[in-house]
């Protein structure tokens, strides 16, 4: 019975996201009880496919992929978005969920500019559903009785699925935003000031999402997959980055498209470019082109379904932007040296290196589909052409951070000397403490230092406002300054972590010491414990230095029988930066055999996750200033002018 009212919700829902697709030109009143609507219908339907996992229903296809009996209970739940139909399910929800909050919160807007902005939501939204009940259903009963499902891949059963993809899903979902918005101004034919304002805190909570979503996905692969990588520059680890760096472009664009005017064309086209690649990304993990551990399977004739959505999608915008943009006045000017010009070459530059990506990502998918042969592009690569395309772009937010408004034609005022001083002197010097100089290291120590200084200093001096809260004397900071202040923590742990690494491959037996850098380790025993659905090898390992004890290490060896299946669950000590994964054994007994054991030393590496948590904490202080124009965006003194957006004309 449930997957029949399942069912049912969905086919509530779609009749509801067209209606509201259509109703900005033909019922404008309806669209906002719509929205709510449409929401609470994709939620039930959601909920059902939840209960259905919980509660072990083998009739349904999805719940005999991914579960049975011996999987926990909230690996079950967590499973509803861990397979391609019940992830699209919940990427349709999420979209729902932001509809629904611009809908709540659209009252700086006209009715008739909100209205066509839900419109469009609702149009994708339909598409997506469409998919979702005639071809990727959930809901899709089996013919015959199944008494236990296959369970979850084991790679998933870990508390990384319940964070990770829902966080990925929100970015992707809520980049939808911005496409609306830039697909109405073009309808419109008015991208003016509103349409910036509007459009830049909905960004920003995307952007929020995504950075967040990143993260935990490479804290995730950094302690299972076992050998201590945090980014491999794998396909769909890309389709993430992508509109990342499409959305970050567009975030330091807005701005000045508010304060002046101008940038107009070029947000218009961030918009739809960074709504685009989340759904290219949608289509590489689930049309099966790809061989991953994040894709979700193997099924290409089902994938072109995605592949002529994502065409109409990005075609017909494109299409609207080629035949309106040519129109757009060019807006407010500026001088050449100005903070405007720094963050127009910051965008551009993020841009760039977006392009990039894309070119590696799908060029080899390409040579493949004309039967030109395998190419492989991988890591090398990627290493090789981003990082420098980043390096301006970095540089130039140091220069957008320091901008003087006083004297904006005077090129020293633009770079504090002492800031560049110190930042050059720092990166020459401190790769020297850790033995060996090296000039990748140098480089990327220079432009950390070059980020914070340039930052820290705003930080500091922002005021709070007496007789507020604590939260509220955010106010007075810069998100701006914030989250720069992340990347250059961001940026140092990447340089440090990967030009200063120690490891070692070693084979060791019960009662023997290995050492590696100040640190002794010595395995005491190999233990075997059953978990709820599989068998685990818990090594015993103590960790010495100076002779004293420091703490315990218990890396582990699970073994999954539903899948056979073998996975690596790595002990991480994030002070020390320690990173030890139990590998195979040599014997034939576990109890006395010879183990395989990785021990790895990483200087700084928790210092990457701690930047990204920084730079979403500086996306939230820019949502919940005051006044959002500060932020990013002293890109100009003249006030924003009244627009036919705002007055509803």
């Amino acid at each position: 019975m449930i997957p029949e009212f399942g069912r049912f919700a969905l086919a509530l829902a779609l009749c509801v996201a067209l209606a509201q697709s259509v109703a900005a030109w033909r019922f404008p009143r309806i669209t906002r009880a719509a929205a709510f609507a449409q929401t609470l219908c994709i939620a039930v339907a959601f909920l059902c496919l939840i209960c259905a996992l919980v509660s072990n229903d083998f009739s349904v296809d999805y719940v005999v992929r991914h579960s049975n009996t011996r999987l926990p209970p909230v690996y079950r739940a967590a499973a509803a978005w861990s397979g391609h139909e019940g992830s699209l399910l919940f990427w349709v929800f999420a979209l729902s969920l932001w509809t629904a909050a611009f809908r709540a919160f659209s009252k700086p807007f006209s009715d008739e500019a909100a209205d066509r902005i839900a419109s469009v939501l609702g149009a994708i939204s339909a598409g997506l559903l469409l998919m979702l009940i005639f071809i990727f259903n959930p809901f899709e009963r089996l013919s015959s009785e199944i008494i236990e499902g296959a369970g979850l891949n084991p790679l998933l059963q870990d508390p990384g699925l319940i964070l990770h993809p829902p966080m990925l899903f929100m970015g992707y979902s809520g980049l939808a935003l911005p496409f609306a918005f830039a697909v109405e101004a073009l309808l419109s034919g008015r991208p003016d000031i509103a349409w910036a304002r509007g459009s830049r805190p909905w960004t920003i909570a995307a952007w929020v999402f995504l950075t967040l979503g990143i993260a935990l996905g490479s804290f995730w692969a950094y302690y299972e997959l076992g050998w201590g990588g945090w980014w491999f520059w794998d396909p769909v680890e890309n389709a993430s980055f992508m509109p990342w760096l499409a959305a970050t472009a567009l975030i330091h664009a807005l701005p000045v498209a508010e304060k002046r005017g101008a940038f107009r064309a070029w947000c218009l086209f961030l918009g739809i470019i960074a709504f685009g690649l989340s759904l290219i990304g949608a289509f590489l993990v689930r049309s099966g082109v790809l061989i991953s551990v994040h894709s979700f399977f193997n099924a290409p004739q089902r994938g072109a379904s995605l592949l002529v959505f994502l065409t109409f999608v990005i075609g017909v915008s494109l299409a609207l932007f080629a035949w309106r943009a040519p129109r757009l006045s060019p807006g407010g000017r500026f001088g050449l040296v100005s903070r405007e010009t720094f963050l127009l070459a910051g965008s551009a530059s993020l841009a760039v290196a977006c392009a990039s990506i894309l070119l590696g990502t799908l060029y080899p998918l390409l040579i493949d589909a004309l039967d030109l042969g395998k190419l492989s592009v991988g890591p090398p690569y990627f290493e090789t052409v981003f990082a420098p395309l980043m390096i301006p772009a970095l540089f130039l937010a140091g220069f957008a951070a320091c901008w003087k408004r006083a004297s904006p034609g005077a090129p020293g005022s633009m770079m504090p000397r002492r800031a560049a001083f110190f930042a050059l002197a720092s990166g020459l010097v401190s790769p020297a403490v850790f033995g060996v100089w090296k000039p990748l290291p140098a480089l990327g120590l220079t432009l950390a230092a070059w980020l914070a200084l340039t930052c820290v200093p705003a930080i500091w001096r922002a005021k709070r406002p007496r007789r507020e809260s604590a939260f509220r004397g955010l106010s007075g900071i810069s998100g701006m300054s914030v989250a720069h202040l992340g990347v250059a923590v961001f940026i140092a742990g990447v340089t440090l972590s990967n030009g200063y690494p120690e490891e070692k491959n070693i084979r060791i037996a019960a009662g023997e010491t290995v050492r590696l850098a100040d640190y002794a380790f010595r395995l005491n025993a190999i233990r075997r414990e059953d978990g709820p659905n599989y068998q685990a090898f818990i090594a015993d390992i103590d960790l010495i230095r100076d002779g004293q004890m420091q703490r315990k290490l218990f890396p582990e060896k699970r073994f999954y029988p539903a899948s056979g299946l073998t996975m690596t669950e790595t002990a991480i000590d994030f002070g020390r930066n320690l990173h030890v994964a139990l590998g195979e054994p040599a014997g034939q007994t576990f109890s006395e055999s010879v183990w395989a054991l990785r021990i790895s030393i990483k200087p700084f590496v928790n210092w990457i996750w701690g930047g990204c948590a920084l730079m979403a904490l500086g996306g939230l202080v820019s949502l919940f200033r005051r006044h959002s124009g500060e932020d990013s965006g002293n890109a100009g003194n003249s006030p924003p002018e009244s627009t036919s957006l705002e007055r509803g004309a």
